[in-house]
């Protein structure tokens, strides 16, 4: 599988670097010390949606468990991208008279072994077995006979512009059977003063998370890239709801990448897009889901109304 994902890692970052513009697919933030940057993120004071959302499983977990979990029998819970699996501790804390298997996937074997661990150790009634590699391709290859609970937090789908959250739901929809369940949790429409500061920290954690790629790229793939010569830049378009972000060249350079065998010329200013964070409201939730198969059960928001967990069932 490592060398499955070097390979795969190779072939996005020669791909994204060979567009006009260039880009590099945030999921490749996460290695281990994307991990590790990325949990300091989440206790940042700027950086609400970990904890918006938080609150939503720590506050009202009986009513997450009433429109999400079948009153009797056995299951499989699915978590795509489990991180560090905090928000779902509560769930399973709660679940864990149940008879049910906890099934984590994420790109990271590093967020895997460590999740595996915490749940172990902290609750070892409980069966999981964690799953490294893309959603779907680990979907498609569990059919346990189980009902299937599906958690996509995070606003993770949020990292995908509509069409294609729109189609990644379709997709997801098709490896559920009819009942099984899916909680979506999404970052709502919000003014630009607490967006954007999300993205941009006073420490300046966001802007070492998003360009330990570059130093991931020199190790792995044995590239050149001098931190020193680019920077983090985050932009929201209040209009569309939509944050992007960017890293930008500070200077004219050419950058080689011996893995891959190629050198790529950077201009003054060029910036190569790595992430978008669409936040939602209503409209926009109803579009994405669109032409599903996915019925709304439940909708959950904090106190403050920055962040939902939506609920739905497959028809």
């Amino acid at each position: 599988m490592k060398d499955e994902m070097l390979e795969l890692f190779a072939r996005e970052v020669k791909e994204g670097l060979s567009q006009s513009p260039k880009r590099l697919s945030s999921k490749w933030f996460y290695d281990s010390i994307g991990d590790s940057l990325f949990i300091r993120i989440m206790n940042l004071p700027e950086y609400y949606l970990t904890k918006s959302e938080e609150e939503i499983f720590a506050k009202k977990t009986y009513q997450i468990l009433s429109s999400l979990v079948p009153d009797s029998g056995e299951f499989d819970l699915f978590e795509l991208g489990a991180g560090d699996g905090s928000k779902t501790m509560h769930l399973l804390t709660a679940l864990k008279t149940r008879k049910f298997t906890y099934r984590p996937i994420d790109i990271s074997s590093n967020s895997i072994d460590n999740l595996q661990k915490r749940v172990a150790e902290e609750l070892p009634s409980i069966e999981v077995e964690g799953m490294q590699g893309e959603y779907f391709e680990v979907l498609a290859k569990l059919t346990t006979g189980r009902p299937k609970i599906i958690l996509f937090m995070g606003s993770n789908i949020g990292n995908m512009l509509d069409e294609r959250a729109n189609e990644f739901l379709l997709k997801l929809s098709a490896v559920m059977e009819v009942g099984d369940r899916l909680l979506l949790g999404v970052d709502l429409i919000k003014d630009e003063s607490v967006i954007l500061p999300a993205y941009n920290d006073s420490e300046g954690v966001t802007a070492e998370f998003n360009l330990n790629l570059l130093d991931r790229i020199n190790r792995e793939l044995g590239g050149d890239f001098d931190r020193k010569h680019f920077k983090h830049t985050p932009q929201y378009d209040k209009e569309s709801g939509v944050a992007y972000s960017y890293i930008t060249s500070m200077i004219e350079q050419d950058v080689k990448i011996d893995a891959l065998g190629q050198t790529y010329h950077f201009v003054e200013g060029e910036k190569v897009f790595t992430e978008v964070s669409r936040k939602y409201d209503e409209k926009a939730l109803a579009a994405i889901t669109n032409h599903t198969s996915l019925k709304l059960v439940d909708r959950i928001f904090d106190s403050k109304e920055y962040f939902c967990d939506a609920i739905y069932e497959k028809e």
